[in-house]
């Protein structure tokens, strides 16, 4: 009878663990973020489930995105699809993709960005007044980050991450 208790406890210790370990493994940069309405949760997710095909560079690159050369330190590497550029702010459709480097050279997406042309009115953007639209001159364009797929200890909206070192 012992034996079967103890056959019984190891077998539920084992199932718990892969149980916790299979929860941990789907846990995204999303799950890590606070103080955000169920809305704009929400709308993050979306705009997650519809850059996963973009985890591969060539895949982005074979959907129109191209390298611009702008590689900046706590940001990553920037991959635009100008045809997007426009007055509208769809979060399904990043005008941007950021991806960064793994230390063998591999590129992983980090943030979708979302471009509209400074010459038109400020985004409205996703629910809340949490994400903040930077008016940049130097490129002539309303931009806005978002880190939904690393987390950035600075806000899913702030422009740079200091987890993101390039590679």
């Amino acid at each position: 009878m012992k034996s079967f208790a103890l056959s019984l406890f190891i077998g539920v210790f084992l199932f718990s663990c892969k149980k916790q370990d299979a929860e941990n493994k789907n846990t995204t940069a999303l799950d890590h973020y606070t103080g955000l309405s169920n809305a704009t949760m929400e709308e993050l997710r979306n705009a997650r489930t519809a850059t996963q095909y973009y985890q591969s560079v060539d895949t982005a690159i074979a959907r129109g995105y191209h390298d611009i050369g702008v590689d900046v330190e706590e940001m990553g590497h920037h991959y635009m699809k100008a045809g997007l550029v426009d007055s509208v702010f769809d979060l399904t459709q990043p005008e941007l993709l950021v991806y960064n480097r793994d230390a063998n050279g591999n590129a992983y997406l980090v943030a979708v960005e979302y471009a509209v042309p400074l010459d038109r009115p400020r985004p409205e953007g996703f629910t809340g007044s949490n994400d903040v639209w930077d008016g940049n001159a130097n490129f002539n364009l309303w931009l806005l980050h978002a880190w939904v797929w690393a987390y950035n200890p600075n806000g899913v909206f702030n422009p740079t991450n200091p987890a993101i070192h390039l590679h």
